[in-house]
């Protein structure tokens, strides 16, 4: 896999090795060969996260991850398998950008009494699979990204995050 890490909070210190594992449980559950998948990640803090989600989202307000698709792969119907991405003349299969930041992860984990090495899994397998085609906002969308995510998380040993 081609995983291009840029940090631009030092705080982030293990979100490479992270991110590697989970990216590779995304990619071996859709049936993508990992080695062939390219995916840049930023691990940034919430007054950058807010630039990129109000320029991209105009939401005005730091979040945990976002993601940016190489390509929309959704499905037509809600509740649909995506399309799976078609390697380039070189290959290599682009899928997109994420970031995440460090502040709202380690609220969020906090608040839900998680560990940041869990709770950063689950955003970075959460955004992997915005890049993959899934979303959250049909219910019958939102039901089957989340039943992936337990999935996954799972099988990483991580307990369902939905379980409040």
């Amino acid at each position: 896999m081609i995983l291009d890490v840029t940090i631009e909070d030092e705080r982030w210190r293990e979100l490479e090795p992270l991110a590697q594992r989970a990216l590779i449980e995304v990619l071996d559950y859709c049936g993508l060969k990992s080695d062939l998948c390219e995916i840049s990640l930023l691990g940034c803090n919430d007054e950058r996260i807010a630039v990129l989600n109000a320029e991209f989202r105009e939401k005005l307000k730091p979040t945990n991850v976002l993601s940016w698709p190489a390509e929309d792969l959704s499905p037509d119907q809600p509740g649909g398998i995506p399309m799976l991405p078609e390697p380039d003349f070189t290959g290599e299969i682009a899928l997109g950008d994420i970031a995440i930041s460090y502040d709202t992860c380690a609220r969020e984990a906090i608040a839900a009494g998680k560990s940041m090495e869990d709770h950063v899994t689950h955003l970075i397998i959460h955004g992997t699979l915005h890049l993959l085609g899934y979303d959250h906002i049909r219910d019958l969308d939102a039901t089957l990204m989340e039943r992936i995510e337990i999935e996954i998380l799972g099988k990483l040993g991580i307990d369902n995050p939905y379980n409040v």
